[in-house]
């Protein structure tokens, strides 16, 4: 038997129940795990509250980021052995598997392994995060001087998304609402740092880009102030927008897009890993920044054990972190 957490009803935190479960043996072109640490995703805590586009079909397991070691194979299995080291990647729908528990069954086909030299924290946190700001290179092709607002700054994928451009030799530009987190964020490399509560967005962007504006604003909020970040870029500019935490309609800023051809899209890094060339050419280069430095995972903070989930997704949504937060087991 092995511990798990189940989902039972929707809600806050406090639903997440850990039980005692037969994981079994996987089955063909699975592998069962021993979960060594979670990495917690926002999407996780809007599918637990029922927020999220796939809802749950209760009890549900839940939780698709981490890092642990191959215990059994599956038929059909080929690439790794009993005793790996294995990232699981966020390749599939919530609900589908789980893996906040000890030991859990996932699909062979969702796992790479674990890059050297990381910890079992780094190791759990560092795939969602960099596949979902890689958009700002496959899709943007950001370069030297180009202005990135990063909206969510202090986020996992924030903190991502401001070191793949720095790496890419463009100008990070964190958005945060408040200056509670401006100095944190400059010490995790961002070039500028606007307190959007505080200040006005467009006029510090475009003193920072001598009046050009900025070429790609990168959002997981939504909502009206998608209107102010289009006003904030140049022509032909980029806006992403990759979530929806404010749970408010999204405009679409047609004056702004229409007079400055202007670029509106949607983001979800499945459209990397769901396209094999494409998933290729991000892993590379994410193991090749890993490697060299240029990019590093930052851990807000680090819980232990099952129980503890709970408090690590109060803290999630707490906003209080900077970097991602992330449960040992």
């Amino acid at each position: 038997m092995a511990r798990v957490i189940r989902v039972h009803e929707l809600g806050g935190a406090e639903v997440l129940r850990v039980e005692e479960m037969a994981v079994g043996d996987p089955g063909p072109g699975e592998v069962r795990i021993r979960v060594e640490a979670v990495g917690l995703n926002r999407s996780e805590a809007m599918y637990r509250a029922g927020r999220y586009p796939v809802k749950p079909q209760l009890p549900s397991l839940i939780g698709y980021e981490g890092v642990g070691t191959i215990e059994a194979l599956g038929a059909g299995v080929t690439g790794y052995k009993e005793g790996d080291r294995v990232c699981v990647l966020p390749m599939i729908s919530q609900g589908q598997y789980g893996i906040w528990a000890d030991q859990a069954i996932v699909p062979a086909r969702i796992l790479l392994p674990a890059p050297p030299g990381l910890s079992a924290s780094e190791a759990a946190s560092i795939w969602m995060q960099y596949m979902t700001a890689f958009a700002l290179i496959e899709v943007a092709d950001v370069g030297l001087d180009d202005g990135v607002i990063v909206r969510a700054a202090s986020s996992s994928v924030g903190i991502a998304a401001i070191q793949l451009a720095n790496w890419a030799g463009a100008v990070s530009i964190a958005a945060t609402r408040t200056n509670a987190k401006a100095d944190a964020l400059r010490a995790q490399g961002a070039a500028h740092v606007v307190a959007t509560e505080e200040e006005d967005l467009v006029e510090r962007v475009m003193a920072i880009t001598g009046g050009k504006g900025a070429y790609v604003a990168f959002d997981p909020v939504g909502g009206p102030y998608v209107e102010t970040l289009a006003t904030a870029l140049r022509p032909r500019g980029i806006l992403f927008v990759y979530g929806g935490l404010s749970e408010q309609p999204t405009p679409y800023p047609h004056w702004q897009c229409a007079f400055k051809g202007l670029s509106m899209r949607g983001w979800v890094a499945s459209e990397i890993w769901n396209h094999p060339h494409r998933f290729e050419r991000a892993r590379e280069t994410i193991l090749a920044g890993l490697a060299g430095g240029q990019l590093k995972p930052v851990i807000a903070k680090q819980f232990s054990g099952l129980e503890a989930l709970r408090e690590a997704n109060e803290y999630l949504e707490s906003n209080d972190q900077i970097g991602k937060v992330v449960v040992t087991l």
